[in-house]
């Protein structure tokens, strides 16, 4: 079988923008669990739509800091630093604060991406702020920043199967091949979405990414 992050990396699109030098002005924090056996899970969609992001804007993000997987990108004309934090996903939030205060970056410049089980596979909603809905790793990141007014992208892994069954299992269970084939382009998507939020074009963001089913 292909290996699906080459097959993201297929779909992205390169984009030239030359680098920006100065300071950070936005963090994304892609949200997931380290390790092999949590790469292709629906609770790693987060980590998944990070690296197609930052493929797309000519970076990897593979460099420890933050207790954290990081990387740099020009994305709007803004300086960003790209996260994964490395915490595991229910303390997901002492990363990305421990980046927010070493570059000064207040909460309304923090896009996390996050997967959403109230959603279909690959439907997408960006929320300008809001409350954790339930997911513990938005949850650690709101008490961490001491706050709720931060942006997510919130990038659907499909509702749990059966009533009955644990919803940790379900997260943790990994994307079948229908599942990847919907995910796909809502990546590419939601990369567009976030170069027009940086862009300041928060309407055109969401109407583009709450639009794609």
């Amino acid at each position: 079988m292909t290996d699906i992050f080459e097959l993201f990396k297929q779909i992205s699109k390169k984009d030239d923008t030359a680098a920006v030098r100065g300071p950070v002005t936005w963090i994304i924090a892609g949200l997931g669990n380290p390790g092999r056996e949590y790469e292709i899970t629906r609770h790693n969609a987060g980590f998944l739509c990070m690296d197609v992001l930052a493929d797309r804007f000519g970076t990897r993000v593979d460099r420890a800091k933050f207790h954290a997987l990081c990387g740099e990108a020009t994305i709007s004309g803004q300086r960003v630093l790209l996260m994964k934090p490395m915490t595991m996903m229910n303390a997901s939030g002492e990363a990305i604060r421990e980046a927010a205060a070493f570059h000064k970056i207040d909460p309304a410049h923090i896009l996390v991406l996050v997967d959403d089980t109230n959603l279909p596979v690959g439907h997408l909603r960006i929320r300008s702020k809001g409350s954790a809905g339930g997911h513990n790793g938005l949850k650690n990141i709101i008490y961490q920043l001491g706050s709720e007014d931060f942006p997510r992208l919130r990038i659907g892994v499909g509702a749990k199967p059966h009533p009955d069954m644990d919803i940790a299992d379900w997260v943790l269970s990994r994307f079948n091949a229908e599942d990847r084939a919907a995910l796909l382009p809502a990546f590419d998507v939601a990369t567009d979405g976030c170069a027009l939020l940086l862009a300041g074009d928060t309407d055109r963001a969401m109407q583009l990414c709450n639009s794609h089913k």
